[in-house]
């Protein structure tokens, strides 16, 4: 097809007179991606949300986006949807500002600060499980979101707002019921029209905020210093000897909280429910966890000898990555894939759902098999066929972090618990922030 210009379009699938391909997108997100990149190749053309959508589905191509030439490429579409969240902290910032704040924060996730929290993610998950009945029916997702933003808030906070965990809980949810139906619409619906879900959002997001300038205002004022983030971060000067202002603490602190929290909540749900689903796998968990453990809780010194551990965290990560696509805009032109990409173009990177399913990379895709993860296996793979939490200079900056408390939660639970599924029904997914089960992860809990 070509355009007005006369530059070629990438192909696509059949479009609606001014919806596009929203329906379409709408009604089955992954199933929608899959079969751009599958039937329409590494480079495909769809119109969501009123604007032209390049969707790319090719390791070299996300490598130019995310990498080689990523200073072309604005968060754009992004930013107008999640800035009332976020505002100008790390995940959304751009430019010279967001390299400042990348400085600033890196310290906080250097590896020994990062390990020195090993002790607080066992204890929690110890207190979780000291509530869990042999026979009992549990929301797995709904238990490791409660257990991820404890261990986040006293990772933050240590336990200065323990006792607004639940409060915690129910805005975050309907934060994530917000971004679902933002992303479910066929055109984008601004947060200042007072419909009722947005009227929801803004309520929670005034308690969120309300709630962090509460703590950051006590602890400026107290003087304390302490071994949490928040210290660090207070603690912090850019190259001009400046702190961050309450604003930015602010910004960088709702960052955090999700990111540390939630995406983590996801993928250990989603691994309990495979591990359920997959007798002999769990079998070789459990002798590698009674070899290295034996019933003691992990410490990060065991971590190296726990490798079957982080494999099956590693495919449960590519089967069901948090982050499932990102959005890029052109600021001026580009080629990909060798089609003409006008600035202002918004680029969609499939590669968390697609990639993670090409059969190029990953024999029988669909199938939950930890034991490809060999180093043979991850040297050969190419750059940019897997990559959970981004790549290049913005690479998740808490990425040690979550893969440290997946595999710690992992085994403290699964050494004394076997998780069976409620039902054989396949998972139901929503498209929010992050990939969501849409009902829960309903299992029964048995003490081994």
């Amino acid at each position: 097809m070509r355009t007005a210009g006369g530059r070629t379009r990438p192909p696509g699938p059949h479009g609606l007179p001014f919806l596009g391909h929203a329906l379409q997108y709408t009604r089955d997100p992954f199933g929608f991606m899959l079969r751009c990149a599958r039937e329409y190749g590494p480079v495909s053309y769809a119109r969501l949300s009123g604007r032209p959508h390049f969707l790319l589905a090719e390791p070299a191509d996300v490598e130019r986006v995310l990498i080689t030439n990523h200073r072309n490429y604005s968060k754009g579409e992004v930013q107008a949807r999640e800035a009332s969240l976020f505002g100008n902290g790390l995940l959304l910032s751009e430019g010279d500002f967001w390299r400042s704040q990348r400085r600033i924060m890196q310290p906080a996730f250097h590896r020994r600060r990062v390990e020195g929290y090993a002790e607080i993610i066992t204890a929690s998950t110890e207190r979780m499980l000291a509530g869990w009945r042999d026979g009992t029916t549990r929301d797995i997702h709904q238990d490791m979101t409660m257990l991820t933003l404890e261990i986040v808030v006293r990772v933050l906070f240590e336990t200065k707002v323990h006792d607004q965990l639940h409060r915690l809980t129910q805005a975050f949810a309907m934060v994530a019921e917000h971004f679902q139906v933002v992303y479910d619409r066929v055109f984008f619906v601004p947060e200042r029209i007072p419909i009722p879900g947005n009227r929801r959002y803004r309520k929670a997001l005034e308690w969120l905020d309300r709630e962090v300038d509460r703590i950051i205002r006590e602890r400026r004022a107290s003087g304390l210093g302490g071994d949490d983030l928040l210290a660090m971060l207070l603690e912090a000067r850019d190259d001009n000897g400046r702190p961050m202002s309450d604003r930015q603490l602010r910004d960088e602190v709702m960052g955090l909280f999700l990111a540390g929290h939630e995406t983590t909540a996801h993928t250990l749900g989603f691994a309990c429910k495979l591990l359920g689903q997959h007798p002999n796998e769990e079998s070789k968990l459990l002798v590698e966890l009674h070899g290295c453990l034996r019933g003691r809780l992990p410490t990060v010194e065991d971590l190296r000898r726990l490798r079957f551990t982080e494999q099956v965290t590693k495919e449960a990560l590519r089967l069901y990555p948090a982050v499932y696509s990102m959005l890029r805009e052109a600021r001026h032109d580009d080629e990909l894939g060798g089609y003409h990409v006008p600035a202002g173009t918004t680029v969609v990177i499939l590669p968390q759902w697609v990639l993670h399913r090409d059969a190029r990379f990953y024999p029988d895709p669909e199938a939950f098999a930890p034991e490809r993860w060999t180093q043979e296996f991850e040297r050969d793979l190419p750059r940019c066929a897997y990559f959970p939490f981004g790549a290049g200079p913005r690479v998740c900056i808490g990425n040690s972090f979550a893969l440290m408390e997946l595999r710690l939660i992992l085994a403290t639970v699964l050494q004394h618990w076997h998780l069976e599924p409620a039902s054989r029904a396949p998972l139901e997914l929503l498209a929010s922030i992050t990939t969501r089960p849409r009902r829960g992860i309903a299992m029964v809990v048995h003490q081994r």
